[in-house]
């Protein structure tokens, strides 16, 4: 872990928080993340040998504990308190890179597998009735399927069909999809202009825009994050 040489606080924080992927190693410890493998389909660029290095040395530094997995082998990872106090850090950063940072969408930062892990965890179960809902997502370009089983107050990502009956496929454009859920499109829009599609019954479609949560910094959530922070 490089070293600024200073005593000042910021600088000691600095050279834990600011090494290259560890916000994001902590933004999915913070959702709920605990295996490596969980963690790894939140950072889809991160080779495995890096993520590792970065895990021990967090791990080194007092900022999440290892433990055997409660299930099966290997090991999970959880935040210390010390880790726990990053919370409104990495919410802060969030917050202020959704308003600073760019409203852009470059086509080389739209990853599927990112966006619906990001699904996946902002799904609003309180809004689906049934005891388990599968929903299908069908992106353009490139041509792949993915496949949300809920089964409260569970919701799990699938990448093969498991044979269950769909209650709900969504066909979108990524672009499109990603900015719905970012919140800089509202889904009546995508809907009207034909970059997303709802294909379903006469419940599921009405319930579509109820249980898919948007980011937590969409729809003023930037903005309240801030002013806690008091950064505004």
């Amino acid at each position: 872990m490089p070293e600024y040489g200073q005593f000042c606080p910021v600088s000691r924080g600095a050279e834990i928080f600011a090494e290259r992927w560890t916000p994001l190693i902590l933004r999915e410890l913070l959702n709920g993340s605990h295996r490596f493998s969980e963690i790894q389909l939140g950072l889809p660029r991160v080779s495995r040998n890096l993520l590792t290095q970065r895990l021990a040395s967090l791990t080194s530094a007092g900022v999440i504990a290892r433990r055997p997995a409660e299930r099966g082998r290997g090991f999970s990872y959880h935040l210390t308190s010390a880790g726990e106090e990053l919370r409104p850090v990495v919410e802060a950063l969030g917050a202020w890179g959704y308003r600073w940072g760019g409203a852009e969408l470059p086509s080389d930062q739209l990853d599927p597998v990112l966006l619906m892990w990001f699904i996946r965890r902002r799904v609003q179960v309180k809004a689906l009735r049934r005891a388990r809902t599968v929903i299908r997502f069908d992106f353009r370009r490139p041509r792949r399927s993915f496949w949300l089983r809920i089964e409260p107050p569970t919701v799990d990502l699938c990448f093969t069909d498991e044979g269950f009956d769909v209650e709900l496929a969504v066909d979108a454009d990524i672009a499109a999809l990603t900015a719905v859920w970012l919140g800089r499109l509202r889904l009546a829009e995508a809907i009207a202009e034909g970059s997303i599609r709802l294909e379903g019954d006469d419940d599921a479609r009405p319930l579509f825009g109820r249980w898919f949560g948007l980011s937590p910094f969409a729809d003023g959530g930037a903005e309240r994050i801030l002013a806690r922070s008091g950064a505004r």
